[in-house]
Protein backbone atom coordinates (compact mmCIF):
# COMPACT_ATOMS: atom_id res chain seq x y z
CA UNK A 1 0.00 0.00 0.00
CA UNK A 2 1.25 3.58 -1.11
CA UNK A 3 0.94 6.03 1.82
CA UNK A 4 2.63 8.47 0.65
CA UNK A 5 4.65 9.43 -2.82
CA UNK A 6 5.98 12.43 -4.85
CA UNK A 7 8.90 13.15 -7.60
CA UNK A 8 11.31 12.76 -4.84
CA UNK A 9 10.16 9.56 -2.66
CA UNK A 10 7.97 7.18 -2.34
CA UNK A 11 6.54 5.99 1.61
CA UNK A 12 4.85 2.38 1.49
CA UNK A 13 3.27 -0.55 3.63
CA UNK A 14 3.71 -3.87 3.50
CA UNK A 15 2.44 -5.89 6.80
CA UNK A 16 2.72 -2.93 9.10
CA UNK A 17 6.35 -2.30 7.89
CA UNK A 18 7.31 1.35 6.38
CA UNK A 19 9.23 1.53 3.64
CA UNK A 20 11.00 4.30 2.30
CA UNK A 21 11.88 4.73 -1.72
CA UNK A 22 13.96 7.74 -3.31
CA UNK A 23 13.49 8.73 -7.12
CA UNK A 24 15.71 11.60 -6.94
CA UNK A 25 18.07 12.19 -3.99
CA UNK A 26 18.34 14.90 -1.32
CA UNK A 27 15.03 15.34 -0.55
CA UNK A 28 15.22 17.37 2.62
CA UNK A 29 14.27 16.48 6.09
CA UNK A 30 12.31 19.20 7.03
CA UNK A 31 9.76 18.39 4.29
CA UNK A 32 10.02 14.84 5.04
CA UNK A 33 8.87 15.56 8.88
CA UNK A 34 5.48 16.96 7.15
CA UNK A 35 4.89 13.56 5.57
CA UNK A 36 5.49 12.36 9.30
CA UNK A 37 3.16 14.84 10.70
CA UNK A 38 0.33 13.95 8.20
CA UNK A 39 0.70 10.43 8.40
CA UNK A 40 1.16 9.94 12.58
CA UNK A 41 0.48 5.66 12.01
CA UNK A 42 4.34 6.15 10.76
CA UNK A 43 6.60 5.31 13.71
CA UNK A 44 10.00 5.82 12.80
CA UNK A 45 12.30 3.22 13.95
CA UNK A 46 15.69 4.34 11.57
CA UNK A 47 16.50 7.40 11.48
CA UNK A 48 20.21 7.26 10.50
CA UNK A 49 18.67 4.58 7.36
CA UNK A 50 16.16 7.46 6.48
CA UNK A 51 19.04 10.40 6.81
CA UNK A 52 21.21 8.18 4.37
CA UNK A 53 18.13 6.88 1.86
CA UNK A 54 17.04 10.55 1.47
CA UNK A 55 20.51 11.28 0.77
CA UNK A 56 20.30 9.18 -2.58
CA UNK A 57 18.50 7.51 -5.50
CA UNK A 58 18.24 4.08 -4.09
CA UNK A 59 16.71 0.50 -6.05
CA UNK A 60 15.07 -1.06 -3.15
CA UNK A 61 12.84 0.63 -0.83
CA UNK A 62 14.28 0.86 2.41
CA UNK A 63 12.60 -0.37 6.33
CA UNK A 64 12.67 2.84 8.17
CA UNK A 65 9.30 2.32 10.60
CA UNK A 66 5.89 0.46 11.67
CA UNK A 67 2.63 1.14 10.70
CA UNK A 68 0.25 1.79 13.37
CA UNK A 69 -2.67 0.65 14.21
CA UNK A 70 -5.51 3.08 14.00
CA UNK A 71 -6.51 2.59 17.98
CA UNK A 72 -3.36 1.10 19.60
CA UNK A 73 -4.15 -0.83 23.05
CA UNK A 74 -2.05 -1.01 25.98
CA UNK A 75 -2.52 -3.36 29.50
CA UNK A 76 -0.97 -2.81 32.36
CA UNK A 77 1.02 -5.82 33.76
CA UNK A 78 -1.09 -6.48 36.73
CA UNK A 79 -4.19 -6.73 34.50
CA UNK A 80 -5.74 -4.06 36.79
CA UNK A 81 -6.35 -1.06 33.76
CA UNK A 82 -5.75 -0.08 30.09
CA UNK A 83 -5.26 2.62 27.99
CA UNK A 84 -5.37 3.76 24.59
CA UNK A 85 -3.94 6.24 22.00
CA UNK A 86 -5.11 7.30 18.49
CA UNK A 87 -2.93 7.27 15.59
CA UNK A 88 -4.89 9.09 13.36
CA UNK A 89 -5.16 12.86 12.63
CA UNK A 90 -7.52 14.71 14.25
CA UNK A 91 -9.31 15.23 10.83
CA UNK A 92 -9.55 11.64 10.29
CA UNK A 93 -10.72 11.20 13.88
CA UNK A 94 -13.70 13.74 13.55
CA UNK A 95 -14.29 12.36 9.80
CA UNK A 96 -15.27 8.97 10.67
CA UNK A 97 -15.80 8.95 14.49
CA UNK A 98 -18.10 6.05 14.35
CA UNK A 99 -16.04 3.89 12.52
CA UNK A 100 -13.00 4.69 15.18
CA UNK A 101 -15.70 4.12 17.85
CA UNK A 102 -16.18 0.86 16.55
CA UNK A 103 -12.79 -0.52 16.17
CA UNK A 104 -12.71 0.50 19.95
CA UNK A 105 -15.49 -1.71 20.73
CA UNK A 106 -14.43 -4.38 18.89
CA UNK A 107 -10.80 -4.34 20.58
CA UNK A 108 -11.89 -4.34 23.90
CA UNK A 109 -14.15 -7.58 22.78
CA UNK A 110 -11.46 -8.95 21.32
CA UNK A 111 -8.90 -8.47 24.23
CA UNK A 112 -11.74 -9.55 26.37
CA UNK A 113 -11.83 -6.43 28.35
CA UNK A 114 -15.27 -6.52 29.82
CA UNK A 115 -14.83 -4.71 33.35
CA UNK A 116 -14.62 -1.14 34.12
CA UNK A 117 -15.07 0.50 30.55
CA UNK A 118 -14.80 4.19 30.74
CA UNK A 119 -16.12 6.26 28.24
CA UNK A 120 -14.10 8.29 25.70
CA UNK A 121 -15.24 11.73 24.73
CA UNK A 122 -14.02 11.46 20.62
CA UNK A 123 -13.91 14.97 20.25
CA UNK A 124 -11.49 16.18 22.28
CA UNK A 125 -8.97 12.79 21.95
CA UNK A 126 -5.64 14.15 21.17
CA UNK A 127 -3.14 12.20 18.54
CA UNK A 128 -0.74 9.72 20.34
CA UNK A 129 -1.88 11.08 23.57
CA UNK A 130 -2.68 7.83 25.98
CA UNK A 131 -5.86 7.70 27.51
CA UNK A 132 -7.67 5.52 30.22
CA UNK A 133 -10.09 2.64 28.88
CA UNK A 134 -10.55 0.31 31.53
CA UNK A 135 -9.88 0.48 35.49
CA UNK A 136 -10.06 -2.60 37.56
CA UNK A 137 -11.82 -2.57 40.96
CA UNK A 138 -8.96 -3.08 43.09
CA UNK A 139 -8.78 -5.39 46.10
CA UNK A 140 -9.10 -3.99 49.69
CA UNK A 141 -6.79 -5.10 52.19
CA UNK A 142 -8.47 -6.72 55.41
CA UNK A 143 -8.22 -5.03 58.62
CA UNK A 144 -4.96 -5.29 60.32
CA UNK A 145 -4.98 -7.72 63.69
CA UNK A 146 -5.54 -5.37 66.59
CA UNK A 147 -4.35 -6.08 70.21
CA UNK A 148 -5.44 -4.00 73.10
CA UNK A 149 -3.26 -4.91 76.54
CA UNK A 150 -4.15 -3.89 80.23
CA UNK A 151 -3.20 -0.84 81.08
CA UNK A 152 -0.62 -0.41 83.36
CA UNK A 153 -0.64 3.02 85.57
CA UNK A 154 2.40 5.22 84.71
CA UNK A 155 4.57 6.34 87.49
CA UNK A 156 4.80 9.46 87.95
CA UNK A 157 3.36 11.75 90.53
CA UNK A 158 -0.18 11.87 91.24
CA UNK A 159 -1.37 15.19 89.86
CA UNK A 160 -3.85 17.14 92.49
CA UNK A 161 -6.89 19.51 91.43
CA UNK A 162 -4.86 22.85 92.96
CA UNK A 163 -1.74 21.78 90.37
CA UNK A 164 0.59 20.84 92.75
CA UNK A 165 2.56 17.57 92.63
CA UNK A 166 2.70 14.37 95.42
CA UNK A 167 5.72 12.93 93.94
CA UNK A 168 4.87 10.29 97.18
CA UNK A 169 1.43 9.06 95.94
CA UNK A 170 2.37 7.01 93.63
CA UNK A 171 0.76 4.00 91.40
CA UNK A 172 3.87 2.06 92.11
CA UNK A 173 3.35 -1.66 91.93
CA UNK A 174 0.51 -3.08 90.15
CA UNK A 175 -0.94 -6.72 91.14
CA UNK A 176 -2.79 -8.92 89.45
CA UNK A 177 -4.63 -12.20 90.16
CA UNK A 178 -4.34 -15.46 88.53
CA UNK A 179 -7.04 -15.35 85.12
CA UNK A 180 -6.61 -12.14 85.31
CA UNK A 181 -7.30 -10.31 81.92
CA UNK A 182 -4.26 -8.84 80.47
CA UNK A 183 -4.97 -8.59 76.75
CA UNK A 184 -6.67 -9.78 74.07
CA UNK A 185 -5.67 -9.50 70.04
CA UNK A 186 -8.69 -9.39 67.22
CA UNK A 187 -7.12 -11.35 64.22
CA UNK A 188 -6.25 -10.24 61.12
CA UNK A 189 -9.50 -9.76 58.62
CA UNK A 190 -10.02 -10.83 55.08
CA UNK A 191 -10.37 -8.22 52.62
CA UNK A 192 -12.58 -7.53 50.09
CA UNK A 193 -11.75 -8.90 46.88
CA UNK A 194 -11.38 -7.14 43.33
CA UNK A 195 -12.05 -7.29 39.71
CA UNK A 196 -9.10 -6.80 36.66
CA UNK A 197 -10.58 -5.52 33.48
CA UNK A 198 -11.04 -9.34 32.08
CA UNK A 199 -14.03 -9.51 35.00
CA UNK A 200 -11.72 -11.89 37.01
CA UNK A 201 -11.37 -12.13 40.66
CA UNK A 202 -8.56 -10.65 42.47
CA UNK A 203 -7.70 -12.54 45.85
CA UNK A 204 -7.58 -9.56 48.52
CA UNK A 205 -5.04 -9.97 51.10
CA UNK A 206 -5.45 -10.12 54.95
CA UNK A 207 -4.36 -7.40 57.12
CA UNK A 208 -1.37 -7.59 58.86
CA UNK A 209 -0.70 -9.69 61.82
CA UNK A 210 0.40 -8.21 65.17
CA UNK A 211 1.85 -11.14 67.99
CA UNK A 212 0.59 -10.67 71.17
CA UNK A 213 4.31 -9.73 73.36
CA UNK A 214 4.30 -11.41 76.58
CA UNK A 215 6.40 -13.28 78.73
CA UNK A 216 5.10 -17.13 78.19
CA UNK A 217 5.12 -18.23 81.69
CA UNK A 218 3.36 -15.30 83.38
CA UNK A 219 0.37 -15.77 81.07
CA UNK A 220 -1.61 -17.90 78.37
CA UNK A 221 -3.98 -17.30 75.15
CA UNK A 222 -7.46 -18.61 74.91
CA UNK A 223 -9.86 -18.29 71.99
CA UNK A 224 -12.96 -16.31 72.42
CA UNK A 225 -15.41 -15.54 70.30
CA UNK A 226 -13.03 -15.16 67.35
CA UNK A 227 -10.48 -13.03 70.05
CA UNK A 228 -6.91 -14.11 71.35
CA UNK A 229 -7.81 -13.25 74.92
CA UNK A 230 -4.56 -12.91 77.29
CA UNK A 231 -5.02 -14.10 80.93
CA UNK A 232 -2.33 -14.35 83.63
CA UNK A 233 -1.13 -17.52 84.88
CA UNK A 234 -0.21 -16.49 88.25
CA UNK A 235 -0.79 -13.77 90.39
CA UNK A 236 2.23 -11.17 90.76
CA UNK A 237 3.04 -7.66 89.79
CA UNK A 238 2.20 -6.80 86.19
CA UNK A 239 4.93 -5.28 84.26
CA UNK A 240 5.77 -4.02 80.79
CA UNK A 241 9.35 -4.74 80.43
CA UNK A 242 10.95 -3.76 77.33
CA UNK A 243 7.88 -4.36 75.00
CA UNK A 244 7.14 -7.58 76.90
CA UNK A 245 3.88 -7.74 79.12
CA UNK A 246 5.20 -9.75 82.36
CA UNK A 247 4.15 -11.19 85.60
CA UNK A 248 6.55 -10.56 88.26
CA UNK A 249 6.25 -12.51 91.47
CA UNK A 250 4.80 -10.51 94.37
CA UNK A 251 5.91 -10.43 97.99
CA UNK A 252 3.51 -8.57 100.16
CA UNK A 253 5.10 -7.83 103.88
CA UNK A 254 2.07 -6.73 105.75
CA UNK A 255 4.07 -5.05 108.88
CA UNK A 256 8.10 -4.45 109.20
CA UNK A 257 10.89 -5.74 107.88
CA UNK A 258 12.62 -6.53 111.42
CA UNK A 259 13.48 -9.15 113.41
CA UNK A 260 9.87 -10.91 112.88
CA UNK A 261 11.07 -11.33 108.98
CA UNK A 262 14.85 -11.43 108.77
CA UNK A 263 16.66 -9.69 106.32
CA UNK A 264 14.15 -10.16 102.71
CA UNK A 265 15.95 -11.57 99.27
CA UNK A 266 13.04 -12.28 96.93
CA UNK A 267 13.03 -13.09 93.17
CA UNK A 268 10.67 -10.51 92.35
CA UNK A 269 8.82 -7.42 93.43
CA UNK A 270 8.35 -6.67 97.21
CA UNK A 271 5.58 -4.32 98.87
CA UNK A 272 6.32 -3.47 102.41
CA UNK A 273 3.10 -2.07 104.20
CA UNK A 274 5.46 -1.14 106.87
CA UNK A 275 9.04 -0.18 107.63
CA UNK A 276 12.30 -1.50 107.45
CA UNK A 277 14.26 -1.63 110.59
CA UNK A 278 17.60 -0.37 111.57
CA UNK A 279 20.46 -2.70 110.64
CA UNK A 280 18.10 -5.34 108.12
CA UNK A 281 18.27 -5.25 104.36
CA UNK A 282 15.91 -6.29 101.51
CA UNK A 283 17.00 -7.30 98.43
CA UNK A 284 15.06 -8.36 95.27
CA UNK A 285 15.51 -8.46 91.55
CA UNK A 286 12.37 -6.63 90.87
CA UNK A 287 10.73 -3.47 92.71
CA UNK A 288 10.56 -2.65 96.42
CA UNK A 289 7.98 0.17 98.14
CA UNK A 290 8.33 0.66 101.51
CA UNK A 291 5.22 2.49 102.59
CA UNK A 292 5.18 3.35 105.84
CA UNK A 293 4.56 7.44 106.61
CA UNK A 294 7.45 7.40 108.45
CA UNK A 295 9.84 6.30 105.80
CA UNK A 296 13.05 4.40 107.19
CA UNK A 297 15.50 5.12 110.14
CA UNK A 298 19.47 3.03 109.91
CA UNK A 299 18.07 0.31 107.28
CA UNK A 300 21.07 -1.03 105.87
CA UNK A 301 20.65 -1.94 102.31
CA UNK A 302 17.35 -1.93 99.68
CA UNK A 303 18.16 -3.10 96.66
CA UNK A 304 16.72 -3.84 93.36
CA UNK A 305 18.65 -5.52 90.53
CA UNK A 306 16.44 -4.20 87.73
CA UNK A 307 13.52 -2.19 89.48
CA UNK A 308 12.72 0.68 90.88
CA UNK A 309 12.65 1.77 94.40
CA UNK A 310 10.03 3.61 96.18
CA UNK A 311 9.81 5.04 99.49
CA UNK A 312 6.54 6.92 100.65
CA UNK A 313 8.30 8.99 103.22
CA UNK A 314 11.63 9.76 103.43
CA UNK A 315 15.29 7.75 104.70
CA UNK A 316 17.32 8.78 107.65
CA UNK A 317 20.20 6.91 106.73
CA UNK A 318 22.30 8.02 109.96
CA UNK A 319 25.32 7.17 107.41
CA UNK A 320 24.75 3.90 107.33
CA UNK A 321 21.82 3.34 105.02
CA UNK A 322 22.37 2.37 101.39
CA UNK A 323 19.47 2.31 98.63
CA UNK A 324 20.96 0.88 95.30
CA UNK A 325 17.96 0.30 92.05
CA UNK A 326 18.66 -1.12 88.23
CA UNK A 327 15.90 1.32 87.40
CA UNK A 328 15.10 4.79 89.36
CA UNK A 329 14.30 5.85 93.16
CA UNK A 330 11.45 8.01 93.92
CA UNK A 331 11.67 9.38 97.82
CA UNK A 332 10.34 12.31 99.62
CA UNK A 333 13.46 13.10 101.61
CA UNK A 334 16.99 11.77 102.17
CA UNK A 335 19.18 12.36 105.23
CA UNK A 336 22.89 10.93 105.55
CA UNK A 337 22.46 8.04 103.27
CA UNK A 338 23.73 6.31 100.10
CA UNK A 339 21.45 6.37 96.68
CA UNK A 340 22.47 4.43 93.51
CA UNK A 341 19.97 4.40 90.59
CA UNK A 342 20.70 3.77 87.01
CA UNK A 343 18.33 5.86 85.58
CA UNK A 344 16.82 8.96 87.60
CA UNK A 345 16.56 9.46 91.56
CA UNK A 346 13.38 11.84 91.94
CA UNK A 347 13.34 13.75 95.51
CA UNK A 348 10.47 15.47 96.28
CA UNK A 349 11.56 17.52 99.23
CA UNK A 350 15.60 17.78 100.28
CA UNK A 351 18.82 15.53 100.37
CA UNK A 352 20.77 16.24 103.47
CA UNK A 353 24.24 15.20 104.10
CA UNK A 354 23.47 12.38 101.12
CA UNK A 355 26.08 10.92 98.38
CA UNK A 356 23.27 10.52 95.26
CA UNK A 357 24.95 8.80 91.93
CA UNK A 358 22.08 8.23 88.68
CA UNK A 359 22.20 9.17 85.36
CA UNK A 360 19.11 12.05 86.19
CA UNK A 361 18.70 13.59 89.68
CA UNK A 362 15.60 15.66 90.11
CA UNK A 363 14.41 17.83 92.96
CA UNK A 364 11.11 19.27 92.91
CA UNK A 365 11.69 23.05 91.24
CA UNK A 366 9.75 24.90 93.36
CA UNK A 367 11.00 23.55 96.73
CA UNK A 368 13.64 21.17 96.62
CA UNK A 369 16.71 21.63 98.58
CA UNK A 370 20.44 19.77 98.10
CA UNK A 371 22.01 20.74 101.45
CA UNK A 372 25.58 19.35 101.61
CA UNK A 373 26.77 15.76 100.39
CA UNK A 374 27.36 15.04 97.23
CA UNK A 375 25.06 14.74 93.50
CA UNK A 376 26.93 12.76 90.82
CA UNK A 377 24.74 12.43 87.31
CA UNK A 378 25.73 11.84 83.64
CA UNK A 379 22.93 14.09 82.32
CA UNK A 380 21.04 16.82 84.50
CA UNK A 381 20.58 17.76 87.91
CA UNK A 382 18.39 19.81 88.94
CA UNK A 383 16.71 21.16 92.59
CA UNK A 384 15.34 24.76 93.08
CA UNK A 385 17.58 25.33 96.01
CA UNK A 386 21.67 24.01 96.42
CA UNK A 387 23.47 24.66 100.09
CA UNK A 388 22.73 26.74 102.61
CA UNK A 389 23.34 30.24 104.24
CA UNK A 390 26.25 28.42 106.31
CA UNK A 391 27.63 28.17 103.18
CA UNK A 392 28.07 24.22 103.50
CA UNK A 393 30.04 22.83 101.03
CA UNK A 394 27.62 21.06 98.43
CA UNK A 395 29.19 19.06 94.99
CA UNK A 396 27.03 19.08 92.19
CA UNK A 397 28.90 17.32 89.62
CA UNK A 398 28.48 15.89 86.07
CA UNK A 399 30.56 13.04 84.99
CA UNK A 400 30.25 13.20 81.18
CA UNK A 401 32.53 11.61 78.79
CA UNK A 402 34.24 12.56 75.33
CA UNK A 403 32.91 11.07 73.04
CA UNK A 404 35.78 8.57 72.18
CA UNK A 405 35.60 7.58 75.77
CA UNK A 406 31.65 6.62 75.43
CA UNK A 407 32.83 4.74 71.75
CA UNK A 408 35.28 2.29 73.79
CA UNK A 409 33.45 1.99 76.44
CA UNK A 410 30.55 1.01 74.30
CA UNK A 411 32.64 -1.55 72.51
CA UNK A 412 33.76 -2.50 75.46
CA UNK A 413 30.39 -3.48 76.99
CA UNK A 414 29.53 -4.81 73.45
CA UNK A 415 32.22 -7.34 73.98
CA UNK A 416 31.31 -8.54 76.89
CA UNK A 417 27.84 -8.29 75.89
CA UNK A 418 28.65 -10.68 72.93
CA UNK A 419 30.61 -12.90 75.10
CA UNK A 420 28.00 -13.55 77.81
CA UNK A 421 25.25 -14.02 74.96
CA UNK A 422 27.61 -16.77 73.54
CA UNK A 423 27.72 -18.62 77.09
CA UNK A 424 23.83 -18.07 77.29
CA UNK A 425 23.73 -20.07 74.33
CA UNK A 426 26.02 -22.69 75.13
CA UNK A 427 24.43 -22.94 78.20
CA UNK A 428 20.69 -23.11 76.78
CA UNK A 429 22.14 -26.56 74.25
CA UNK A 430 23.08 -27.75 77.63
CA UNK A 431 19.96 -27.63 79.46
CA UNK A 432 18.19 -28.43 76.30
CA UNK A 433 20.10 -31.55 75.90
CA UNK A 434 19.85 -32.49 79.47
CA UNK A 435 15.99 -32.10 79.92
CA UNK A 436 15.52 -34.84 76.75
CA UNK A 437 15.90 -37.50 79.54
CA UNK A 438 14.62 -35.64 82.59
CA UNK A 439 12.33 -38.46 83.04
CA UNK A 440 15.12 -41.08 83.41
CA UNK A 441 17.33 -38.88 85.72
CA UNK A 442 18.17 -39.71 89.43
CA UNK A 443 17.38 -37.13 92.33
CA UNK A 444 20.94 -36.07 92.26
CA UNK A 445 21.03 -35.06 88.26
CA UNK A 446 17.92 -33.60 88.84
CA UNK A 447 19.03 -31.48 91.14
CA UNK A 448 22.02 -30.88 88.75
CA UNK A 449 19.49 -29.97 85.76
CA UNK A 450 17.96 -27.19 88.28
CA UNK A 451 21.32 -26.07 89.33
CA UNK A 452 22.21 -25.36 85.70
CA UNK A 453 18.62 -23.45 84.98
CA UNK A 454 18.97 -21.53 87.66
CA UNK A 455 22.69 -20.61 86.20
CA UNK A 456 20.90 -20.17 83.02
CA UNK A 457 18.55 -17.32 84.70
CA UNK A 458 21.11 -15.73 86.08
CA UNK A 459 23.17 -15.50 82.83
CA UNK A 460 19.98 -14.20 80.71
CA UNK A 461 19.49 -11.30 83.52
CA UNK A 462 23.26 -10.18 83.01
CA UNK A 463 22.60 -9.95 79.17
CA UNK A 464 19.51 -8.37 79.89
CA UNK A 465 21.59 -6.12 82.39
CA UNK A 466 24.62 -5.40 80.24
CA UNK A 467 22.33 -4.93 76.74
CA UNK A 468 20.46 -1.98 79.16
CA UNK A 469 23.82 -0.58 79.56
CA UNK A 470 25.20 -0.40 76.53
CA UNK A 471 21.75 1.16 75.19
CA UNK A 472 22.29 3.67 77.50
CA UNK A 473 25.63 4.38 76.63
CA UNK A 474 24.28 4.50 73.00
CA UNK A 475 21.49 7.24 74.55
CA UNK A 476 24.74 9.19 76.33
CA UNK A 477 26.70 9.34 73.51
CA UNK A 478 23.89 11.61 72.07
CA UNK A 479 23.65 14.05 74.79
CA UNK A 480 27.07 14.83 75.05
CA UNK A 481 27.48 18.47 74.88
CA UNK A 482 24.06 18.89 76.29
CA UNK A 483 24.50 18.25 79.98
CA UNK A 484 23.41 21.16 82.26
CA UNK A 485 23.30 21.76 86.41
CA UNK A 486 19.93 24.01 86.91
CA UNK A 487 19.35 25.55 90.10
CA UNK A 488 16.30 27.67 90.26
CA UNK A 489 16.17 29.87 93.03
CA UNK A 490 19.41 29.73 94.94
CA UNK A 491 23.01 28.24 94.95
CA UNK A 492 24.08 29.17 97.93
CA UNK A 493 28.03 30.47 98.04
CA UNK A 494 29.93 26.84 99.00
CA UNK A 495 28.50 25.30 96.70
CA UNK A 496 30.77 23.15 94.02
CA UNK A 497 29.67 22.82 90.38
CA UNK A 498 31.52 20.75 88.19
CA UNK A 499 30.54 19.17 84.57
CA UNK A 500 33.10 16.84 82.96
CA UNK A 501 36.56 18.56 84.09
CA UNK A 502 35.32 21.51 84.46
CA UNK A 503 34.24 23.05 87.80
CA UNK A 504 34.18 26.24 89.85
CA UNK A 505 32.92 26.71 93.83
CA UNK A 506 30.77 29.65 93.69
CA UNK A 507 31.86 32.69 96.11
CA UNK A 508 28.44 34.71 96.29
CA UNK A 509 24.51 33.58 95.62
CA UNK A 510 23.24 32.87 92.17
CA UNK A 511 20.92 30.88 89.87
CA UNK A 512 20.28 29.50 86.49
CA UNK A 513 21.57 26.75 84.29
CA UNK A 514 25.30 25.88 84.60
CA UNK A 515 26.43 24.19 81.32
CA UNK A 516 29.57 23.82 79.16
CA UNK A 517 29.74 26.81 76.72
CA UNK A 518 32.55 27.75 74.09
CA UNK A 519 34.53 24.76 75.70
CA UNK A 520 34.26 26.28 79.28
CA UNK A 521 31.90 26.45 82.58
CA UNK A 522 29.67 29.25 82.55
CA UNK A 523 29.58 29.64 85.88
Amino acid sequence: MIIFSNNFVEVTEENNKVFLKTMQPNYQLKDFDQVLRKYPRIRLTNFALLKRTLEKETVQPAEIGQWLPVIELEISKDQMSASISINESAEKVQDHQQDILQSLDDLLLKNNINHGIQEIDINKLITGKSYSIAEGTYPEKGADAKVTYLEIPERKPIIHEDGKADYFEMNFIFEIKEGDWLGEKIPPQPGIDGINIFGESVPAPFGDDVPLQYDSEAAREVVENGKIVLYASKTGAVENQNGLLTVKNHLVIDGDVGIGTGDIQFDGSVSIKGTVNSGFSVRATGDISVESPEGITGAKLLKSESGDIYIKNGVFGLGETEVEAGGSIFVKHVNDANLFARNEIVIGSYALGSYLVANTILLDERNGKLIGGKAVAKNTIITAVSGNRLERRTELIIESLSKQEAYDKIQEKAAQLKATREDTLQLTIKVNEVNKHKSNLNRQQLNNLKMLQQELEKKKLLCEQMDQEVQQLMLDVKNIGKEEIFVVKEAHPGTYIQIGKKSSILNKSTQGRFKIEFGELNV
